[in-house]
């Protein structure tokens, strides 16, 4: 049988995909609806971790030393360079081992690809993008899985291990605790403006930069006490993950808007209407839980709600650890960690902001 021919002019990647990175998530409202009927399995002791809170991964107690941390992530591209597609998927995946409180230690590759559309070479280089973050990881690529698809689609299967006692939820802040985020927000933003060309080419370092800095503080807060709940905001934005937190742990999760740092430029593009269409459907999965403050500008709705590919760790902490949070932060590189709220006791879980 003779191989598929090479295309002799290949299509831009993002033209390829009808979203790009996590905003290719199903909405939180219809993933709900998905979920409702879903028969409930048996729940071994060992799992540590699973679905009850949508978590970032599962968790496995192995034995009383170890816990195995498994999770997958996967999308359409986000950018057109297909180095740096595969690098931003990597990435992005390999984070829910960190925001569970784990190293990495091996991953796989999701592959989907277009075969008749795409040469060999850019496929190639999409998985040389991959592969170039799990060495920066300390982890190998030892496996995985190809198809061919309509649309372009790469990701890993990542796994880690956790010790058990320092196992970081979404669950598990209290009351009183501060929330610290590492990255600013608006990648969607810069993604809806490069494909529609209206990224310069400083946003577009700015973005990769962003998306492809691994968070590596996550083993490190996790050994904190004054850590008690930790995850990373991707696809469904501050707003999304931060009402999980608050869903999880059963309090009011207050967030400080004017303190939540935003990647330069993405507040001018998000006026322009460059903001994807999954921010307009997270806000509708689940405005309802969400109090605003009288006045709150529409383009900032937007940003709350922007999805967040390969996005910042969201660490509830101790009033009295947030000096050693914010040190671990600075050690590993995330120069622009900020303090953007709080959590408060509350009769009925919700995101305030104000």
């Amino acid at each position: 049988m003779n191989a598929p021919a090479c295309p002799a002019v290949e299509p831009r990647l993002t033209s390829l995909s009808h979203g790009g990175g996590c905003g290719c998530k199903i909405a939180p409202g219809v993933l709900s609806e998905i979920l409702k009927g879903t028969v409930a399995l048996p729940v071994p002791a060992e799992l540590l971790v699973g679905i009850e809170t949508s978590d970032d991964a599962a968790v496995y107690r192995l034995n009383d030393e170890q816990a195995l941390i498994a999770t997958t992530d996967f999308f359409m591209p986000i950018v057109d360079d297909p180095h740096d597609f595969g690098r931003i998927a990597a990435t992005n995946a390999i984070s829910d081992v960190y925001a569970m409180g784990g190293r990495p230690i091996l991953a796989l590759a999701l592959v989907g690809m277009p075969i008749n559309v795409l040469s060999t070479a850019t496929i190639g280089r999409i998985l040389e993008g991959g592969a170039s973050v799990c060495r920066a990881a300390g982890i190998p690529i030892a496996g995985g899985h190809t198809i061919d698809s309509v649309e372009p689609i790469y990701g890993l299967v990542a796994l880690g291990l956790v010790h058990p006692s320092r196992v970081k939820r979404n669950a598990d802040a209290r009351a009183g605790d501060v929330l610290v985020l590492g990255k600013p927000l608006g990648v969607g933003v810069m993604s809806a403006a490069l494909k529609k060309g209206r990224l310069d080419a400083a946003g577009y370092d700015l973005m990769i930069a962003s998306t492809t800095q691994l968070n590596t503080a996550g083993p490190d807060l996790a050994e904190l006490p004054g850590v008690h709940a930790l995850t990373d905001v991707t696809g469904f934005g501050l707003a999304g993950h931060a009402l999980e937190l608050a869903r999880g742990s059963r309090h009011e999760v207050v967030i400080d808007w004017a303190s939540v740092p935003l990647h330069e430029g993405v507040r001018d593009l998000a006026a322009q209407g460059l903001v994807t269409g999954a921010s307009g459907r997270n806000w509708a999965g689940y405005h309802a839980d969400v109090v605003l403050p009288e006045g709150f500008a529409d383009v900032d709705t937007a940003l709350l709600c922007d999805p967040q590919t390969s996005g910042g760790l969201l660490v509830s902490c101790a009033p009295q650890s947030l000096g050693a949070v914010m040190d671990i932060f600075q050690r590993h590189g995330f120069a622009r960690a900020a303090v953007v709220g709080e959590v408060r006791a509350a009769p009925t879980p919700r995101l305030r902001v104000r």
